[in-house]
């Protein structure tokens, strides 16, 4: 079966993340160090990598997070459902310029 891969501005980097585990990430990194569900899969060093190479990317991301559609966001493997994704991408765009 063929990758799907995301379909703008540097999707394949998001792709290989996954777009929970990309909100999760950066949600532990700029708003809550307490927030673990990032690390639930062993793959999670190689994700990082990708994350710190794609900074100037990640406000776009979280964008795209937001017009992606509940039910692809409810497939992913770190125990967030769709809604709880979304809401972390709103409370990190919201305090985009305050978080480091």
């Amino acid at each position: 079966m063929a990758r799907h891969t995301f379909k703008f501005r540097g999707g394949e980097d998001l792709t290989t993340m996954g777009a929970c585990w990309f909100v999760s990430y950066c949600y532990y990194k700029k708003l809550n160090p307490s927030h673990l569900n990032w690390r639930k899969p062993s793959t999670y060093a190689n994700r990082i990598s990708v994350f710190n190479r794609t900074c100037n990317l990640h406000k776009y991301y979280l964008e795209r997070v937001l017009e992606m559609d509940l039910t692809n966001l409810n497939k992913n493997r770190i125990e967030l459902n769709g809604i709880r994704v979304k809401e972390m991408v709103r409370e990190l765009l919201s305090n985009w310029d305050l978080s480091p």
